[in-house]
């Protein structure tokens, strides 16, 4: 069974957001709606998305604001502008912001759902120092403490290694003539028994 991928629509009209899940259910997307900018910010902030769209105006941060935003934050999600109002200087800024296409309203079933298949496929994998980095600073606590653990251990056994070393030396000094007569006995013994069953 293959992952959902997951779709952030910021626009203050929600019409928008639920023409794009009308779309997109049943084909493997969830799509999560952000009335404003700073709204999709605070949910990309706690969560990963495949792509956010975004419409170029809303009331306080506008579209290429959240964009630039989110280039500077996590620039591996692209970022589609939703816009009625296309002009040269608005592209001109949203290309400077990264984003990777725009979505000419008003939209159609075929639009989104090509907009939408397009933008997941740039996508970049999230880097790996991103998560361990977060996991880390959620539990400082822990993890030191199994560091100090661990590091108490290892000090302690080389410690042990260092003190038996001259006790298993001189018993190996002690043993060795033992071991080597008893090794001169059986090759005697195994030569005598040759020459026994041989006679």
């Amino acid at each position: 069974m293959s992952t959902l991928r997951k779709v952030l629509v910021v626009d203050d009209d929600p019409v928008i957001s639920r023409s794009f899940n009308r779309v997109l259910a049943g084909k493997g997307y969830i799509v999560v709606s952000a009335e404003n900018g700073q709204d999709a910010l605070n949910k990309v902030a706690k969560e990963e998305y495949d792509a956010v769209f975004t419409d170029i105006r809303m009331p306080g941060m506008d579209g290429i604001e959240v964009a630039e935003q989110l280039r500077a934050k996590q620039p591996w999600i692209p970022v589609v502008i939703i816009t009625g109002y296309g002009s040269p200087d608005n592209e001109a800024r949203a290309e400077a912001a990264g984003v990777k296409g725009f979505l000419h309203k008003p939209l159609s079933p075929e639009m989104i759902e090509k907009s939408v298949t397009a933008a997941v496929a740039t996508a970049q994998p999230v880097p790996a120092e991103v998560p361990q980095a977060a996991a880390v600073s959620a539990q400082p606590i822990a993890v030191g403490k199994k560091t100090a653990g661990r590091n108490i251990a290892v000090f302690l056994k080389d410690v042990l290694m260092f003190l038996a070393a001259p006790f298993i030396g001189l018993a190996f000094i002690a043993l060795f003539p033992f071991i080597g007569l008893g090794m001169l006995a059986w090759m005697g013994g195994q030569a005598w028994r040759q020459r026994v069953t041989s006679g």
